[in-house]
């Protein structure tokens, strides 16, 4: 029969909640340099915070967007014209935690302007990533709205005109 203290068994959930805690806080600190670095674009750099599988998803993406990105070299492709197109920072971040501590949801606005067009490009977007051991991002899911982006990057001279479409990303 084996009999376990309280203070052993304290202990124990100690190191269990410590463990949890610095998971949440590497994962989460892995998704707001993603969106420091996305900011600076500094792609570079943005694409060494993933592994090198992950994948990249747009659920909303307009059309002339891909849904999904895989991969480290189609993840540069994607996001290497993002610096020249908008001029965007990424503030109000709010974490939500979660049972998984290496699943980050955070909430953000981005605040900027459509380079081509001097428009404001603003919105509030909501992404769920998963992070492996190594806080390396695995799975982005990016909830963001396209309509705000359209609306920025379109001419303020352009007619209107159902199906009307612009490029970003790859």
């Amino acid at each position: 029969m084996i009999i376990f203290s309280s203070n052993f068994i304290k202990g124990a959930n100690t190191t269990v909640v410590k463990e949890h805690a610095a998971v949440r806080a590497a994962a989460q600190h892995t998704v707001a340099e993603h969106l420091r670095l996305t900011a600076a674009g500094q792609v570079e750099e943005w694409v060494k915070l993933f592994a090198p599988d992950a994948v990249l998803e747009f659920p909303y993406a307009p059309p002339g967007v891909p849904k999904k990105v895989t991969g480290r070299d189609a993840l540069v492709a994607h996001m290497s014209n993002f610096p020249k197109i908008f001029d965007v920072e990424f503030i109000d971040m709010a974490f939500h935690d979660t049972v998984d501590s290496s699943l980050v949801i955070v909430e953000f606005r981005s605040k900027g302007t459509a380079l081509s067009t001097g428009k404001p490009y603003e919105q509030t977007c909501i992404s769920v990533v998963r992070t492996d051991s190594d806080s390396l991002i695995t799975h982005y899911l990016d909830y963001w709205n396209p309509l705000v982006a359209i609306e920025a990057l379109t001419p303020h001279d352009a007619p209107s005109a159902a199906g009307l479409e612009v490029t970003f990303g790859s």
